[in-house]
């Protein structure tokens, strides 16, 4: 129930619950049937992120305690296909929204951003001379290869990706049932970058969205999770509600969560060993105890100081 990652971060996923605190914790009450209800505790001083799906009332007071404890609260769709609000605690660190804006503001750090995400997407090293329209145009023809094999191996003819929402419902299964799919994937992703403090709209790849960066992530494994599921919907009947069921079951998508963490720090931070850097990386998080004041010489400065000349030469 509690994928644990190197940075300590824990996601738990819950729906149809009512989660409450009692004098012992927080606590999830569940109906079992119209006599008894079932209580299960949550561990919210281990647990870094809550996913809340349909049917979960939760209490201001309950909600306090997770704040406390420093654990983010994200309203989910079913299985976690959907992202659509979320809590940080104020002690939330923003190591990682910075180190994301650093690499953004800066030209050659936001390329090579960019060069990594195509390397983890090829799972090969890119040429040191490849510009970002090579990266595009080598994407392109790997897209296209899989696309065919993936057509081949359904019995499916001449494949092409169409997207257009104003004919939605005029498009073949395997885009009706990719569309659908890619969008449960970015439910996923989105709720992992908030979970991480960072902005999901400040992308290295895709650009001028408040979900550019939740684009740039997903397509790192649209590959592997959402283009097989589309092609094998390629006869269903209902492909959207197909695909999402799909992605639903077994909290597929949840089990990702762990994952997508990890890549992103990676590509942030691509000195960070999350193997042997656990203890570190498990104070990143909520580390910071008091606000700091930035300088563009001495660099980090502590608050809380009066810096009257009269007192500081």
């Amino acid at each position: 129930m509690l994928p644990r990652i190197a940075d300590s971060l824990s996601f738990l996923y819950m729906d149809m619950v009512r989660i409450v605190q009692d004098d012992t914790g927080v606590c999830a009450q569940i109906r079992v049937d119209e006599q008894r209800t079932d209580t299960v505790y949550i561990p919210t001083a281990a647990l870094s992120c809550l996913l809340l799906g349909p049917g979960v009332s939760i209490t201001t007071r309950a909600m306090a305690t997770l704040a406390r404890h420093g654990t983010s609260v994200v309203m989910t769709g079913a299985g976690g296909v959907r992202t659509y609000a979320s809590v940080l605690p104020d002690s939330l660190t923003t190591t990682w929204l910075e180190r994301q804006v650093h690499a953004y503001a800066d030209t050659e750090r936001r390329l090579a951003v960019a060069v990594r995400m195509y390397e983890m997407r090829f799972d090969d090293d890119v040429p040191a001379s490849a510009t970002l329209d090579i990266l595009r145009g080598m994407e392109g023809q790997r897209m296209k290869t899989l696309y065919r094999l993936l057509a081949q191996q359904h019995g499916i003819g001449r494949f092409r990706r169409n997207y257009h929402p104003d004919q939605w419902h005029e498009q073949d299964p395997v885009n009706l049932a990719l569309s659908a799919a890619n969008t449960c994937l970015y439910g996923i992703v989105h709720a992992a970058l908030i979970a991480l403090g960072c902005s999901t709209a400040l992308g290295f790849v895709h650009a001028g969205k408040q979900h550019a960066f939740v684009y740039d992530i997903a397509d790192l494994y649209k590959a592997e999770v959402t283009l097989p599921l589309a092609f094998a919907l390629n006869d269903s009947a209902s492909p959207e509600q197909d695909a999402r069921r799909k992605l639903r079951e077994n909290l597929r998508l949840v089990q990702l969560l762990p994952r997508i963490v990890r890549d992103v720090q990676a590509l942030l931070n691509p000195g960070l060993d999350t193997d042997t850097d656990t203890e570190q990386a498990r104070t990143d998080r909520h580390s910071v105890d008091i606000v700091h004041l930035w300088d563009p010489k001495a660099g980090v400065l502590p608050a809380g100081v009066n810096y009257a000349r009269g007192e500081h030469g």
